[in-house]
């Protein structure tokens, strides 16, 4: 371009930019022209459409960034990464621990004030500046760019200890192509002519034991690494290489990838659910997880540990929501994928829950009835050597057909007769209600209680396959969903070829997964759950809901949204943005802190000798490396502030994206045949004409005077730099 023209002097003058960010955002993604606020070469009062003075009106198919094939897959993909396996075994424990359907209220409400609000809104920037974490927040907020990479450093541990997770569902699913199934029966030890049952598994139970020596190997303490369990080593291998193998061909592949992994889940969450309908007892667990415990509600741990399940069942703050988001077109209806996807996710946990509870009911009727035989022969025993009068034995009571009320009367009966010596028999009561308030969480459901259930399903490992089958297709949707939040951002700043970098990636982290398939290495995975995410995520979520609804503004940005989605989102969400979800966050991360302060630092050590675990405290160097995980990840937030703050490295406010800079130079060339003073770094925004007389200003929720643009200060340069300074209405 000649530089004499007027927009080139008009882009070296020292005058400065009034552009609101807005504005500036509007190129960034596809866009309808007809209806863009961008006025380009248009003379005063004209109103032709845009996409005659643009060639090319769609930037996206110029910049090289993939998209979705359809809505269907992308819609698969983000529920696949959110629907988890938290959903399995974290909701139902909850709702066990929590007080049963009393849990479902504080869950519901919680879902709808920080949930939905903040899912949305992570789709929404995503889906506007169609960048990784890394790049959205730079270009929001330079200062607050620490967000994008203390996200990546989250999602990193994460995925370290969650595909050691999907590699013990395959070592089970490969052990269940066999009958009867490995953890059926205690193994028995060949003792010179004796034959006795292992020690270890007597003591406990048969799965129990499966899990522990044969599955982990386990060592005592977490001080004792034991050195690596081969087996384990070679699945999280497996883990890795089908992980990698889903990275590198992208979301082309990875798209239909999910119809399968994010469907199937719910073709045996069915089959389960209409089994587990069918068993002795599964509807005394369906009916104990409905009954509400309304006392409940009133424990302030219950609404931290709903906030929290809530928080982490939507994938907030992991950056692969943001990732996948970018994918999209720019006119995409992100609000109904928000609502879409959340109701999806808290169905699922239901469905789930109903599942589990089924099956806890039958395994709880199991051993109940096992608690009546063994306590029905010790007082047959006391009746036969004259400890306990045959009186006391109600005439209609039969031995051989004894059912749980039969054993309940004549339980009552010798404990009020016998209350002096009562201790001393050793009777239990055997109530079902205590079976069923046994919580069960995680790798204790799945593969101890669970599993011992399968046992006694006709045909077990058909079933035994089929559910570790869905627990690696879920882990893999959430594996998927936490390496594109990796590698998204990176491949935006960095020119490198997604082939290396993920299989750099994946190496990288299948040798430092190592750290979890040492013998000790459930101890590890135990305290990287407590620690890595936790904390370090709830200041992510928090900061990125600080940046868009008071540093770049809640108006603006609803704003954006009516011009993106082409409907003026509901009030709600200027409320929840603004206020509700930044304060119940606030709490939640001061009740977090609390409870890292009171709760005691330590894990459950599996003894050998006693076939139980005994809870112990963390070493000094344990608990070091707990809180190092995370100073890890909180920190670029503050060294990326003070960086940027004093100039340090530049902030990136002047680097546009790809496309935006083609669509730059395009306008420029045709700008140069028609009337140069309309450019968008015109001195008045308002002098522009816009192409979409219909178009009104948001007023804010019940508000009557029209927003309008405010200059942030006297910088040259182009770009977001201009939103460092608080919005005026600030």
């Amino acid at each position: 371009m000649p530089k004499n023209t007027k927009v080139t002097q008009r882009e070296h003058s020292n005058e400065p930019v009034t552009e609101s960010v807005a504005d500036l955002l509007s190129l960034e993604h596809p866009m309808d022209y007809k209806s863009s606020q961008m006025s380009m070469g248009l003379s005063p009062g004209s109103t032709a459409p845009v996409k005659a003075l643009l060639p090319s009106p769609d930037p996206d198919a110029e910049d090289g960034r993939p998209a979705w094939n359809n809505k269907l897959e992308y819609i698969l993909a983000q529920v696949g990464f959110s629907v988890g396996l938290g959903n399995v075994w974290r909701f139902p424990y909850l709702c066990q621990k929590n007080g049963g359907g009393a849990y479902l209220v504080p869950y519901f409400i919680l879902l709808l004030l920080i949930g939905i609000p903040l899912f949305f809104l992570e789709l929404a920037v995503g889906q506007r500046i169609r960048r990784g974490s890394i790049g959205v927040w730079n270009y929001v907020y330079p200062q607050l760019g620490g967000i994008g990479v203390s996200s990546l450093m989250v999602c990193g541990f994460v995925g370290l200890y969650y595909n050691v997770i999907i590699g013990w569902s395959i070592f089970y699913f490969l052990k269940s192509f066999q009958y009867p199934l490995p953890w059926a029966e205690c193994p028995i030890r060949i003792n010179g002519t004796q034959a006795i049952v292992e020690p270890e598994c007597e003591k406990s139970s048969a799965t129990t034991y499966f899990w522990y020596r044969q599955a982990l190997n386990i060592t005592s303490t977490i001080d004792d690494t034991g050195g690596l369990n081969w087996k384990m080593t070679l699945c999280l291998l497996v883990a890795w290489i089908m992980v990698c193998l889903a990275a590198i061909k992208g979301i082309q592949s990875s798209g239909k990838v999910m119809y399968f992994s994010s469907l199937f889940p719910y073709v045996v969450l069915f089959c389960f659910l209409v089994r587990g309908l069918l068993l002795k007892g599964a509807v005394d667990g369906i009916a104990h997880m409905f009954t509400p415990k309304l006392e409940k509600m009133l424990e302030p741990q219950v609404w931290r540990e709903a906030a929290t399940q809530v928080f982490f069942a939507l994938g907030l703050g992991f950056g692969g929501v943001i990732a996948f988001s970018s994918y999209n077109k720019r006119d995409n209806n992100c609000h109904f994928d928000a609502i879409l996807v959340s109701v999806i996710n808290f169905i699922t946990s239901i469905l789930a829950t109903l599942v589990v509870f089924a099956v806890l009911g039958f395994k709880a009727n199991l051993m109940n009835e096992k608690c009546v035989v063994e306590n029905a022969e010790k007082i047959l025993g006391y009746v036969n050597t004259g400890v306990l009068s045959k009186e006391l034995i109600p005439r209609h009571i039969n031995f051989s057909h004894l059912s749980s009320q039969d054993y309940e009367e004549m339980y009552g009966v010798i404990k009020t007769v016998k209350e002096d010596s009562f201790g001393q028999l050793g009777l239990d009561a055997c109530l079902l209600e205590d079976e069923l308030n046994k919580a069960v969480q995680g790798t204790g459901l799945a593969f101890i209680a669970f599993t011992e259930a399968m046992t006694h399903f006709p045909a077990s490992p058909f079933w035994s396959v089929m559910f570790f089958f869905m627990l690696i297709n879920l882990g893999l949707g959430s594996m998927i969903g936490t390496m594109t939040g990796i590698t998204t951002p990176i491949l935006d700043a960095f020119k490198i070829r997604k082939e290396i970098l993920c299989v750099f990636c994946c190496v990288i982290a299948f040798l430092m997964g190592l750290l979890f398939v040492q013998r000790s290495g459930n101890y590890f995975v135990t305290m990287f759950d407590d620690y890595s995410a936790g904390l370090p995520l709830i200041m992510v979520v928090i900061l990125e809901n600080i940046s868009v609804a008071w540093i770049y503004g809640t108006k603006r940005f609803m704003q954006d949204l009516e011009d993106m989605l082409g409907f003026r989102p509901y009030s709600f969400y200027y409320y929840m943005w603004r206020y509700v979800s930044p304060a119940v966050l606030v709490v939640l991360i001061a009740a977090t802190v609390l409870e890292m302060v009171i709760s005691p630092a330590g894990y459950n050590a599996w003894v050998e000798s006693e076939g139980s675990e005994h809870f112990h405290n963390y070493p000094p160097w344990a608990l070091a490396l707990a809180y190092t995980l995370i100073v890890v990840a909180l920190l670029p937030l503050p060294l990326v502030f003070i960086v940027r703050h004093f100039n340090l490295i530049s902030d990136g406010s002047n680097k546009l994206s790809v496309s935006y800079r083609k669509g730059m130079m395009k306008d420029i060339s045709n700008l140069e045949e028609q009337d140069e003073q309309r450019f968008i770094l015109s001195k008045n925004p308002s002098e522009t004409p816009s192409p979409m007389p219909a178009h009104r200003a948001y007023l804010g929720p019940g508000g009557t005077q029209e927003m309008t643009n405010t200059n942030y200060g006297t910088s040259t340069k182009t770009g977001y730099q201009n939103i460092g300074s608080p919005e005026s209405e600030l």
